[in-house]
């Protein structure tokens, strides 16, 4: 997300919606109207919805759902906010993680701890603290996620005699061991294009970028977490142990499809992507845990993700509250959003449920794939995002694409992100402690 439109929002909005943990939805008593036949309007953009959302209307008459299509990421944010301002908001609107935090602020999106708040023992621990930002309200019913995981190939992994590495240290060494055996391939790449990514590594090692205290934000995206991810891959790259260019790429295509790339860093939707840049190498990726900083732990990020949110503006948040949980946690609706719109559910269950009994067909190799990636999803950290999470990535593209090119210290190009950012919130308007 990226949106140099969004509404300002003062500390006084931020003391009541956020750290308070009460936005200016209205007293949790279902109203009479809820009860009724009601229509609710759903801003969204996952292929498929539309689909899944005649399952609900065919059961529920009195509660009518339309979907209307929108556009993904700063377009969405611009248009909610926009919309919320004028009174004139959907009654839900998927968002994504990261930026419920500027929509909250923004006094878009209405606590539903009331209405919803039974809904956490469906989803693992981590998860559900993105939805609540870290306080006693509840902003959005998590609809998919993207915990990170490994990928490598296992053909060139036994031919070059490597192991699959459970720490960062053996990461680094399993890097450094295929240089010396074939100087022409890498392990992987780090991709300066990718904040989410980065982002979701440092979330692993414990970072909190964004956290509140009072009515003041602080942020410590060069926490000493971030920092060591920062040096870690910053040492990499210098010492050339692994390639420097960003992904979704055509060079980054064919490094993939011809194994110049054996491993890859991503979330449990790469499968999708490594069926289009490498259709060559079916059946020849394997999935593992991501590697840990300390032997022992079990702990990894996230990357990408989404929620479905009832607006401030909404006449019937019972209502809507009722189906955004039944869309995100009813084992038939989950599977219609698997088949229909490709995501991995948030919900715990439905990550071991029958629409995943599957897996893909490019990991055909690794019949428990999905039973992995369950068993990894568990162990996703908290996350801690701001409202000005846009700043912050466009912030990294920029400092860090110059240290990877140049392969210069990471770190000062996190001390870069984390001044933009501060700088950003002053602006506008928010206290920074």
């Amino acid at each position: 997300m990226r949106n140099s439109l969004i509404a300002k929002a003062t500390v006084a909005v931020l003391g009541a919606a956020l750290l308070a943990g009460c936005s200016s939805s209205s007293d949790s008593t279902p109203k009479a109207e809820d009860t009724g036949p009601v229509s609710l309007t759903y801003w969204a953009w996952a292929p498929g919805l539309d689909k899944v959302v005649d399952i609900w209307n065919k059961k529920n008459p009195n509660i009518k759902v339309t979907v209307k299509k929108q556009a993904s990421g700063d377009d969405l944010v611009t248009k909610i906010i926009t919309a919320s301002k004028a009174h004139k908001a959907p009654d839900l609107v998927q968002a994504e993680f990261q930026v419920l935090p500027t929509l909250v602020s923004n006094d878009v999106l209405a606590d539903i701890s009331s209405e919803a708040g039974s809904a956490k023992s469906e989803f693992a621990a981590g998860v559900w603290q993105q939805v609540t930002l870290g306080s006693d309200a509840l902003y959005a019913i998590p609809q998919d996620t993207g915990p990170l995981m490994f990928y490598y190939r296992q053909d060139l992994f036994k031919k070059y005699g490597l192991s699959v590495p459970k720490t960062w240290d053996d990461f680094a060494a399993t890097a450094r061991a295929l240089k010396k055996k074939d100087s022409k391939k890498s392990l992987t790449t780090f991709s300066s294009g990718d904040p989410g990514l980065f982002a979701g590594l440092a979330q692993q090692a414990g970072a909190k970028w964004w956290t509140t205290s009072g009515d003041k934000w602080n942020v410590g995206i060069d926490d000493a977490a971030s920092k060591k991810v920062a040096d870690f891959w910053g040492g990499l790259v210098k010492e050339g142990a692994i390639d420097n260019q960003p992904m979704y790429t055509p060079a980054w295509n064919k490094a993939l499809n011809t194994g110049t790339q054996i491993a890859w860093v991503s979330a449990v939707w790469a499968p999708g992507v490594l069926t289009t840049a490498a259709p060559d190498t079916k059946g020849k990726w394997a999935m593992a845990p991501l590697p840990q900083w300390s032997a022992g732990e079990n702990k990894t990020g996230s990357w990408g993700g989404s929620t479905t949110g009832i607006t401030t503006d909404s006449k019937h948040k019972a209502a809507a509250a009722k189906f955004a949980t039944w869309l995100n946690t009813d084992p038939e609706a989950v599977a219609a959003l698997v088949k229909n719109g490709g995501i991995y559910p948030a919900a715990t269950t439905a990550q071991t449920g029958s629409a995943l009994s599957t897996a893909p067909e490019f990991f055909s190799n690794q019949p428990t794939f999905y039973t992995d990636a369950a068993a990894i999803a568990k162990t996703t950290a908290a996350g801690a995002w701001g409202p000005n999470v846009n700043v912050a990535y466009s912030a990294f593209k920029d400092a860090f694409g110059k240290a990877a090119q140049n392969k210069t210290d990471f770190t000062s190009a996190l001390d870069s992100m984390d001044s933009t950012t501060v700088a950003d919130l002053k602006k506008q308007g928010f206290t920074v402690g």
